[in-house]
Parts: C-alpha cells; sequence; structure tokens
C-alpha cells in the first residue's frame, strides 16, 4: 500500500508543463543557432544547385552521340566549378568538366573520366554509353523557390544550418535557449577548501545542477547559496528572475521546520504555487510556481541524488518546452529484465 496523499509523477509533469509556451522567438547568427528550434519553415527563395552541374569528373556530351561506343568526340572547351559555363556544343563535340562545374547548352549527359581515354588532337574516346540526364543534377534538383526546405519546430543540427547557409541565411529566427539560475538553499551549506565549521557540508548540487542544465543545451548561471530564511530566499529567487528565464533551487522543500523555499515560492507565485509529495523515490518533495513573467521555478530536493532525478523528471522537459522542442524527454527502451527484482512495493515509482 503506498503513502497517503502522493502524486502520481504523471499528474506533477502534466501540471508543470501545461503551464509552459515556448519563449518568444529571436533572431541569431548561424553560429549561435546550433540546437535551437526553428521558430517557423525555412522556405527557399533560390534554385539549389543554381544551375545545369556536372556530378561527376569527366566529358559533358550529347546523349544522342554516344549511343553506340566507342566512339571520339572533339573537346572544345574545359569547365572547372566555379566558372561561368563553355558555349553550347554541337554535334561530335564534349566539353570536359569536373565535379560541380556547369553543363554547357546543348549537353545533356556526363561520362565519368574513368569510362574515357585519351587518343590525342584534342580529342577524347567515349568507352561507355550516356543515357539523357546521366551524372547531371539540374537546376533545382535539391530545392526550387518556395519549398520548405527545414521545417519549424524541428531543432537545427549541424546539416540543417548548412542549408540555412547555402541559401544565403546569415541569422535564423529561432527560440532562445533558456537560460537558468541555480540556488541552493540551506544553513548548512558552505563551498571551497576552507575547513568545515562543525555541522556544515560542502554544497555541490550547484555545480550537479548548473552541469546538468549546459549538458542539455540550456544556460546555467549559478547563484550561490541562500540560509534558510525566507525572506533571504524570497530575494534570491526574485533578482534570478529579473536575469533569468526559469530559477532552480534545491533544498528547502520537504516538511522540516526549516524548508523555507516552498513558502517562498508561495509568496511570490500566489495561487500558481504548488507543493507536491511524489510518488517516487527518491525525489519525493518538489515546489514548483509561476513568478513574475511567467518564468517557472522549480523547487528541488536538497539531497543530491534526489535533485538530480527531480531535474531529469520535471525540470529538464519543462525547458525543453520553453526552448520549443516537441520531443521533451530522453529516447526511450523497453527492456525486460532476465531475472526478478526483490522490491517491496509501496506505491512509489
Amino acid at each position: 500500500m503506498g503513502e497517503p496523499g502522493l502524486v502520481p509523477i504523471e499528474q506533477v509533469r502534466s501540471f508543470v508543463l501545461e503551464s509552459l509556451e515556448p519563449l518568444a522567438p529571436v533572431e541569431l547568427p548561424l553560429a549561435e543557432a546550433l540546437g535551437c528550434v526553428l521558430a517557423g519553415p525555412l522556405v527557399a527563395g533560390e534554385s539549389i544547385p543554381p544551375f545545369d552541374c556536372s556530378a561527376m569528373d569527366g566529358f559533358a556530351v550529347r546523349a544522342a552521340d554516344v549511343a553506340t561506343v566507342p566512339v571520339e568526340l572533339r573537346v572544345v572547351a574545359a569547365t572547372m566549378a566555379g566558372q561561368e559555363p563553355a558555349g553550347p556544343i554541337a554535334a561530335g563535340e564534349a566539353v570536359r568538366v569536373m565535379t560541380g562545374a556547369p553543363v554547357p547548352p546543348g549537353a545533356d549527359a556526363v561520362v565519368m573520366i574513368e569510362r574515357t581515354t585519351d587518343p590525342g588532337g584534342g580529342r577524347v574516346r567515349i568507352e561507355a554509353v550516356a543515357k539523357p540526364g546521366q551524372f547531371v543534377r539540374p537546376a533545382g534538383d535539391d530545392a526550387r523557390p518556395g519549398d520548405e526546405v527545414l521545417p519549424g519546430g524541428d531543432p537545427l543540427g549541424p546539416a540543417g544550418l548548412g542549408i540555412a547557409a547555402s541559401l544565403g541565411a546569415l541569422k535564423l529566427l529561432v527560440h532562445p535557449r533558456p537560460v537558468v539560475g541555480v540556488i541552493s538553499t540551506g544553513d548548512e551549506l558552505a563551498s571551497g577548501p576552507a575547513p568545515l565549521r562543525a555541522g556544515a557540508i560542502r554544497d555541490s548540487n550547484g555545480v550537479t545542477l548548473a552541469a546538468a542544465l549546459r549538458q542539455s543545451g540550456f544556460g546555467a548561471v549559478d547563484l550561490g547559496t541562500v540560509g534558510d530564511d525566507e525572506d533571504e530566499a524570497v530575494g534570491a529567487i526574485e533578482a534570478a528572475v529579473k536575469r533569468c528565464d526559469a530559477v532552480v533551487t534545491s533544498g528547502g522543500v520537504s516538511v522540516g521546520d526549516r524548508d523555507v523555499v516552498k513558502s517562498a515560492l508561495a509568496r511570490l507565485g500566489g495561487t500558481s504555487a504548488r507543493w507536491f509529495q511524489i510518488a517516487v523515490q527518491p525525489a519525493k518533495p518538489f515546489a514548483f510556481a509561476s513568478l513574475a513573467g511567467g518564468r517557472p521555478a522549480f523547487g528541488l530536493p536538497g539531497n543530491p541524488v534526489s535533485a538530480l532525478v527531480s531535474f531529469e523528471l520535471f525540470v529538464r522537459p519543462a525547458l525543453r518546452r520553453l526552448a520549443g522542442h516537441r520531443a521533451l524527454d530522453r529516447p526511450r527502451v523497453t527492456a525486460l529484465a532476465g531475472e526478478a527484482f526483490r522490491r517491496r512495493p509501496d506505491g512509489k515509482v
């Protein structure tokens, strides 16, 4: 039998996620947009490639001239990538082309260099039949004006940024990465290598949570520690909201006499503030509130393992929603146990 009053994980997740919307879009340079989510589709304004070009090093020819092989053709020009196309070719003529070079007017196929020999005298011997369109990338093969080349709502990877660059984009409209303030609470906390006073412990949650935020692609601001004083906690959270998109605290959300974070969030968040005892172990206590400007504040337990579990279950998915992601959770797999697990059922995950 489970503990009375415990709230299922999914109910808490739904409460948190339903209160959030993606951050307003901003324009970012391509170099800063990696991992950000496109706020709308990227539409091509030009053709890619902009001209018919060769997909191979070889010779541009008229397919009708090489329907029967071997055959010798007169080489009338050579064109490299980046050069203007050669003039139109006539029957019995060929143009030497490199990969990416424009295919001259009149040519409708390319024969790869490996299927040719050099008989000398400005001629080329074609050893293989070429069909119309062979090794020719027509203009607009990848995209034409008006084509949606990247959908809105997708995160930008290296390939997507390359596509944007190929269209001449310098900036993209994206949902920004949330910047999150991290606050550790507790009179017992100390930092650094100095000898500890009686009853003190060193804070690890600040470093752990800031690292988890950065690893997940968010900005993190370590705002240090505050003591077990409600007014101090309120002041620290208010200051964090002024410079960050969200706030994550650790400690002060359980049922102890000096667990002041949940009361601080209630003061700041009003009716939006909720405190939960969740049917999970570890990470049972959790607090949440929507603060000024709709900025979310997450109150996590002080135990380091509990804090990290709570971050994964509730904070990371919520911040991904702020960042505009549609997939909020890490990839999941289903596994079958090879043997029984000994566990006393208690209603908690």
